[in-house]
């Protein structure tokens, strides 16, 4: 099917490459390496369950949330590609 300038599959290629870089993303995110067992902000015990489900976690749960909110600068909507934008 012809789709003008674009080749086929070009749609999809981009959704493709979309959640490569927001998984590259996330992934750069992720701790690395040993556990602590207090918390690098505060200094209260993380609970051993925790640094089990969470390899290399330097935060406590609250420091952690608090941190989750503050850090969330990015849209996950892709306002660029909306017609909406496009007609402005």
């Amino acid at each position: 099917m012809a789709t003008g300038w674009s080749k086929d599959g070009a749609v999809q290629e981009q959704i493709d490459a979309s959640i490569e870089d927001a998984l590259a993303d996330v992934r750069s995110r992720l701790p690395e390496g040993e556990s602590l067992t207090r918390c690098e902000e505060c200094g209260e015990a993380i609970p051993e369950a925790r640094r089990k489900a969470v390899p290399g976690v330097r935060l406590c749960i609250a420091c952690q949330e608090e941190a989750d909110q503050h850090g969330q600068t990015r849209s996950l909507y892709n306002r660029r590609g909306s017609k909406d934008s496009q007609l402005r």
